[in-house]
């Protein structure tokens, strides 16, 4: 597997998990596979539900903050890892 870092956790939320990530380089979309990665960070899952603006987004590309329901608890300033298959 392949990873490309493509953005940063800017705020985390416990109820009801949601990180937000602003997206640095190319884009999120809903089925692709996340790595989360900080100093007490470490998971993968894929991204099964976004929203920007408090309403369900499809994709996000460059300088965009998504929310993303995530089932691992992240921090702030956590890197966030676009992970493709070879």
């Amino acid at each position: 597997m392949l990873e490309q870092e493509i953005g940063v956790v800017t705020h985390y939320f416990d109820h009801p998990h949601v990180a937000v990530v602003r997206v640095a380089a190319g884009e999120i979309k809903l089925g692709d596979t996340l790595h989360f990665r900080g100093h007490t960070t470490e998971f993968a899952e894929p991204v099964d539900s976004m929203e920007m603006d408090h309403g369900p987004v499809e994709r996000a590309g460059a300088g965009e903050e998504v929310a993303i329901r995530v089932v691992g608890r992240t921090r702030k300033h956590d890197k966030v890892f676009l992970v493709t298959p070879d």
